[in-house]
């Protein structure tokens, strides 16, 4: 069994996969527990798993956590929905035809090397401090990485497939939706899921300056009240949601593109 398991690019049983998955987290409590239990670390730094519930339960019940967790959820949506729209037919283009990957792949690689953060006093400028702003963040942060990793997932279609393709009587204009999309369409689902998780960590930014709501701006309101349980609540629920659209991604994947697999 050990053999079949440690070797490279092995592969695991479902169960497996999910009995060490959940050893990790488990591992983690565990040393999170020891450490708060034994007061090797000072609760004003780490709060105990306990306090954390704790927080978390009086931030439901007394201060809208919900509506905090609908409003981030709603940004990252939005920006990453509308960096997909865009970032995917032109990542197929530029992917699938050297002319346009001449002329957009080297901007948009000059453009990804730009961090995010710095474009916030602009976009407050331009756009003010609303939903926009916040959402133009997420775009800024999203829309470059996801457009060339689709552009690379499109040139890793194998050539030898596209000139089979003309063999078999597809005209030059059909190939790109015929053979290199279909080819292509479960490793850009994966790219997705990728920079989905991405998106994340653009909207705490994004809502730590003109924020009135979500999530990030919680976390810098009890940062100033020195609450650091709040901010443990709000790091969790982040990751939580995470794992939840990770394992919806996952689930898309498995579902229609079972094959890709192979």
């Amino acid at each position: 069994m050990h053999t079949k398991i440690f070797i490279p690019q092995g592969h695991l049983g479902q169960r497996v996969y999910l009995a060490l998955a959940v050893a990790a987290f488990l591992a983690v409590f565990a040393a999170w527990l020891l450490m708060t239990g034994l007061g090797l670390v000072d609760a004003s730094f780490l709060p105990s798993p306990g306090a954390t519930i704790t927080a978390g339960q009086e931030l439901l019940a007394q201060h809208d956590f919900i509506k905090d967790i609908g409003i981030s959820t709603y940004r990252v949506l939005a920006g990453f929905l509308i960096s997909a729209a865009i970032a995917v037919p032109i990542g197929l283009m530029i992917g699938t035809y050297a002319p346009l990957n001449a002329l957009i792949e080297p901007l948009m690689s000059f453009v990804r090397y730009l961090p995010a953060t710095a474009f916030i006093p602009l976009f407050i400028l331009w756009i003010g401090i609303d939903e926009s702003e916040k959402v133009a963040i997420i775009i800024m942060g999203s829309l470059p990485q996801l457009l060339l990793m689709v552009a690379v997932d499109v040139s890793k279609v194998s050539h030898d497939l596209v000139e089979v393709s003309y063999t078999l009587g597809t005209k030059p204009s059909h190939v790109l939706w015929k053979v290199i999309l279909p080819a292509s369409l479960p490793h850009i689902v994966d790219s997705l899921r990728m920079v989905l998780g991405w998106a994340w960590t653009y909207v705490i930014v994004a809502e730590m300056v003109g924020a009135s709501a979500g999530i990030g701006y919680m976390m810098i309101q009890s940062q100033r009240m020195l609450n650091v349980g709040n901010i443990f609540v709000g790091l969790l629920t982040i990751g939580l949601l995470g794992l939840f659209f990770d394992f919806l991604f996952k689930a898309v994947q498995k579902i229609f593109f079972s094959w890709s697999e192979n």
